[in-house]
């Protein structure tokens, strides 16, 4: 008899708290980047606790139609006097009580589901279901139907937000009656209007980027005025930028009859190289009846105290001031051999299972902060298509990749066979797997050709070929990244079994080829190794306990590819060996003429221009000066003296 009565208030329970909760409306898709994606939750009495409850959204379509793929916990959450609660992106006006990341919520046809529960019931992929289910809406934003997941989650009807044909600018409402309509969204207010009116509170402050010594106002601004002293606080902390980092006065009254209060900010100028740092605006707690129009305002605080390195950009190289660490004798196993016995010896160095490491791809987001750093400034990067530095701290971790920098695969991860196969969270350098050349999963991570790059430019290059009918840059590009990628792409042929580098311009389908070969091999030439991949080569191999021995030794691709296929391969024979030849080349940028400084014997000057094609040649003996009556623009000048060579970039205005 206890048991049955347990029972039946277990029951009674359950049903007054199931009418407890609503989800009221939903925002899945607005414009742009979906920054301002919201659910709301409405409550049958105000100030209720969701202690126990969880947002479940799940997939309509697919392979994984009818599964979840994200969660939400909504403990800790209380709805307001209206019985409502936010939970949305930060843009979301006024801001929600839980914050997630923009575009989390898919445009459908999708669902979500209200239930009893924690996050822990509802991993990755589970079923959608009715079990401990409150409330439920299956959405999207066109006319497609999910019959599958409205059945299991028990409803009738699947809204469509564009039902209007208003595109990204309504949300779906409930209404009174408990059906449902699109119009305009209303975050954070009864749908119909009625009901509290909180007085919003709003910051403005100028965001762009500050310097260290700089001074700013921040300006807090209520709708309407305040009726009696209006009292409270603000925070600028944000990871390492702390109190130390600023001064200026935190706390805020707006008096009795205004809506408005200012307040100035130092930023202090230290001399520590603490790298650019986010400043965030943060309200503290508000008074009943207020609520916050907008939070989390970030402003860049650029830190003036960068070191920098002893070489130059790709865009304006040096040669010879950083020399290869590989260890004695690396390469020795080399020598005298041709052919496909010389690849075969190159990859027993890079892929020796005993020694080479693999890592993983959170890893790498770690090495190029230091492989690919801005030789001029210590908290940047290098961007390789774009040809231009940006702040280490722009590393894209939304889905927004603009203003971003993020990792580009120079062998595609399609390409390759490799895409997504290792982890994205780092484990550091002493954390690693052994390898091998059939490994292809370890391609993913291999850091020897993986770039920092602009985000909007690596979704550009997508998955193509280099070359002529390929990829060959953004408009108006100088080129000083094609030795690079074509160094990265011969390593990576060598390095793993599966992949291959070949001629011509291949569908970009194919899995375990890239080309374009030819242009590839002038690549090699016209855009030498510098002092910059070098640098990089050196601190990967750190890492990885491997090198690109086309960075090393760039004559390697010729014998294996190029001219020198099938002749015995000898380090001393190997060219650009900028180092054995020391001259000058001024001025540079040079106004139609330039002048070469340092050569005593008959030596031949021949003058490339950005597709590798020659367009000046001369042979020359000791100081010269040269008029090649070319168009403006990048060239490279290879000297040749010997059987030495020596390549340099020059602007020629």
């Amino acid at each position: 008899m206890l048991k049955k009565i347990l029972c039946y208030l277990l029951v009674l329970s359950t049903s007054m708290i199931e009418a407890q909760v609503i989800i009221n409306e939903l925002d899945s898709d607005n414009p742009s980047t979906d920054d301002k994606e919201f659910i709301e939750l409405k409550s049958a009495t105000p100030n209720f606790s969701l202690n126990g409850y969880v947002l479940v959204f799940f997939n309509g379509t697919g392979s994984l139609a009818d599964k979840s793929y994200y969660t939400i916990s909504l403990n800790g959450l209380t709805t307001d006097v209206n019985g409502l609660i936010l939970i949305g992106n930060n843009l979301v006006s006024p801001v929600p009580e839980r914050i997630f990341t923009n575009s989390t919520i898919q445009n459908g046809p999708d669902g979500v589901g209200l239930y009893l529960g924690s996050t822990s019931d509802f991993p990755a992929n589970t079923t959608a279901t009715t079990v401990n289910l409150i409330d439920a809406l299956v959405h999207s934003n066109n006319n497609t139907q999910v019959p599958s997941l409205q059945a299991l989650l028990g409803v009738s009807t699947q809204v469509n937000e564009n039902a209007n044909g208003s595109g990204t600018t309504q949300s779906i409402q409930r209404k009174s009656d408990g059906s449902w309509e699109v119009k305009a969204p209303t975050p954070g207010v009864n749908n119909d209007g009625s009901g509290f009116i909180y007085n919003g509170v709003t910051i403005m402050a100028n965001t762009n980027h500050k310097n260290e010594g700089d001074s700013f106002t921040i300006t807090f601004t209520t709708d309407s005025v305040v009726s009696s002293d209006l009292v409270f606080s603000f925070s600028l902390n944000n990871g390492g930028f702390t109190t130390a980092d600023y001064t200026g006065n935190t706390s805020v009254i707006i008096p009795a009859g205004s809506n408005s209060f200012a307040t100035t900010i130092s930023l202090i100028d230290d001399a520590l190289d603490e790298g650019d740092e986010v400043l965030k605006i943060k309200f503290g707690n508000l008074p009943s009846g207020y609520n916050r129009r907008n939070d989390n305002i970030e402003i860049r605080v650029v830190d003036n105290d960068f070191t920098t390195l002893p070489f130059g950009t790709p865009l304006n190289p040096t040669y010879g001031n950083v020399t290869s660490t590989a260890p004695a004798g690396y390469y020795d196993s080399l020598e005298g051999l041709s052919g496909t016995a010389l690849k075969q010896a190159l990859q027993n160095i890079i892929a020796n299972p005993s020694v080479v490491r693999a890592h993983n791809y959170g890893d790498v987001t770690d090495i190029l902060k230091v492989a690919d750093q801005n030789p001029l400034n210590s908290n940047q990067v290098w961007l390789m298509y774009v040809e231009t530095p940006r702040a280490k701290l722009d590393f894209q971790t939304t889905s927004s990749n603009v203003g971003s920098w993020n990792r580009e695969h120079i062998y595609p991860q399609s390409r390759g066979g490799f895409a997504n196969a290792t982890d994205d969270i780092p484990d550091g350098i002493n954390v690693w797997l052994p390898t091998n050349a059939d490994d292809i999963a370890t391609g993913h991570g291999d850091a020897h050709h993986i770039r920092a790059e602009d985000g909007p430019e690596n979704t550009s290059r997508s998955n193509r070929d280099y070359g002529l009918t390929g990829y060959n840059g953004p408009t108006g590009n100088q080129g000083s990244w094609k030795g690079d990628v074509a160094r990265a792409v011969f390593y990576m042929a060598v390095r793993y079994n599966a992949l291959s580098v070949v001629n011509g311009d291949i569908p970009d389908t194919t899995v375990g080829q890239l080309g374009d070969l030819a242009s590839l091999l002038t690549w090699n030439h016209t855009d030498p190794r510098d002092d910059f991949e070098m640098n990089r080569n050196n601190y990967i191999y750190t890492w990885q306990y491997n090198r690109n021995p086309f960075i090393d030794y760039p004559a390697l691709a010729d014998y294996i590819w190029g001219a020198n296929a099938g002749q015995a391969w000898h380090a001393s024979l190997s060219t650009q060996d900028n180092a054995t030849i020391r001259l000058v080349i001024y001025p540079n940028p040079a106004n139609e003429r330039f002048t070469v400084f340092g050569i005593n014997d008959e030596a031949s000057l021949a003058l490339f221009n950005t597709l590798g094609v020659k367009v000046f040649e001369q042979k020359f003996v000791g100081e010269t000066t040269f008029e090649p009556n070319v168009a403006s623009g990048i060239y490279m000048v290879k000297i040749t003296q010997d059987n030495q060579s020596f390549t340099q970039k020059i602007l020629i205005r």
